[in-house]
């Protein structure tokens, strides 16, 4: 029984043996070996029960450098300093863009003019969404805490060699539609027509896009022209732009918006906005723009702002400056913000030291001030998180004394 045993093995290690040396005939005709390699050829090859014995014939069996190349690999590479080609190398990978991404046409019209001097995509559809959480104490309500979703955004923004569209919703607000518009560009991206529902070009600081804005809210004075006076904001409307490229980012805009409502909820005739910025050196904006209520029937209100922004070294400094009339009569306003943004490690991690100071006064009939300072710190993570932790003490509009208000934010958004 023991040696029938030890024959059967012996034979199917044979078998083995003789399917390994026929391998490469198999792969492929290699070239003629020299006399050494034939008499090793020639020589029989012994097998016994012994393992090891197996083990150096399958060695003798697979093709050694006498055989030349195994077909079927990625290149033939038949001298040692041939290039080899990214294909034949495990893991090697195309380098994804991990750098901020573009924010949506909606959100910061701006960001448009970066999209189309990069030569974006033709054609693309993209999902996009972001949610805020904050946490709030107000001194006005004996800090009562306040924890609620400021922001719950989703949208669908679509785009063709000329033709560019976006609806947006914010399921957190009371007025669920953001954004739906198209707009019409020529080949060179120079002149643009905007029809629907977006932001009118007024105030530099509601152009900002919200998840790039240092600051949780957009501050009292933008507050109090936009929210109170309904000057300009998102409002339904046709647009005309022009940029030139060459002429220092030249870019003005001008439209026709919806008016807004009297006092019984009769709606006015429409709204006139433009705004015309210039970047005379990469570090340095400067715009104006204007907002005319009523501009058919005769302007009732107005307001007209300049602005300017500097950037260096991941510092940024932003000032506008407004006047006009109100419905309670004239007023100024004044706005400055700074911040650093510090990249921290090699991840996308970066922190984001803010101050912030605003003043209003109102003339007139009615003469009253409001005023506001701002502190805080973000953390930011690859452009899709941020924590913000803020103080602000302010005097707003109603208030019989400036009060304190301390909150924290956490946002995150998909593109």
């Amino acid at each position: 029984m023991g040696g029938r045993g030890l024959e059967e093995k012996g034979w199917r290690r044979g078998l083995l043996v003789a399917a390994l040396l026929g391998l490469p005939a198999v792969a492929g005709a290699a070239p003629e070996p020299d006399e050494d390699a034939a008499a090793e050829a020639e020589q029989p090859l012994e097998v016994s029960g012994d393992d090891d014995a197996l083990d150096g014939a399958v060695a003798q069996a697979m093709p050694g450098g006498s055989q030349g190349p195994v077909m079927g690999a990625p290149e033939q590479v038949t001298e040692p300093g041939a290039p080899v080609p990214d294909a034949a190398v495990p893991g090697k990978k195309k380098k994804k863009d991990t750098g901020p991404k573009a924010d949506t046409l909606g959100e910061a019209p701006d960001e448009a003019d970066k999209v189309d001097d990069k030569g974006g995509p033709q054609q693309r559809i993209r999902v996009f969404g972001r949610v805020f959480a904050r946490a709030a104490a107000d001194e006005r309500q004996k800090y009562e805490r306040d924890l609620g979703i400021e922001s719950a955004r989703v949208g669908v923004a679509a785009s063709l060699s000329n033709l560019e569209a976006e609806v947006s919703a914010d399921l957190a607000s009371k007025a669920i539609l953001k954004d739906a518009f198209v707009r019409l560009a020529d080949d060179d991206k120079r002149l643009r027509l905007y029809a629907g529902r977006f932001k009118s070009p007024f105030l530099q600081r509601s152009q900002e896009s919200a998840w790039r804005l240092p600051i949780q809210e957009r501050g009292l004075v933008e507050d109090y022209l936009t929210e109170t006076n309904s000057l300009g904001g998102r409002r339904l409307g046709l647009m005309g732009e022009m940029r030139l490229k060459e002429a220092w980012g030249l870019k003005l805009s001008a439209g026709l918006f919806e008016g807004g409502e009297d006092a019984s909820g009769k709606r006015l005739s429409e709204d006139g906005s433009a705004r015309l910025s210039i970047r005379p050196f990469k570090f340095l904006t400067l715009g104006t723009s204007t907002y005319l209520t009523q501009v058919i029937d005769g302007t009732k209100q107005y307001a007209t702002a300049a602005d300017a922004e500097l950037t260096l070294w991941g510092l940024t400094l932003t000032g506008e400056a407004a006047a006009g009339r109100l419905a309670l009569g004239p007023f100024r306003s004044q706005s400055v913000l700074a911040y650093w943004t510090v990249p921290v490690g090699h991840e996308g991690w970066a922190v984001q030291p803010v101050v912030g100071a605003e003043a209003l006064q109102l003339q007139g009939g009615i003469q009253a001030q409001g005023h506001s300072v701002t502190g805080g710190f973000n953390v930011l993570l690859a452009d899709s998180f941020k924590a913000q932790v803020q103080a602000e003490r302010a005097l707003r509009p109603g208030d019989v004394a400036p009060a304190l208000e301390l909150s924290l934010q956490l946002a995150t958004r998909f593109r």
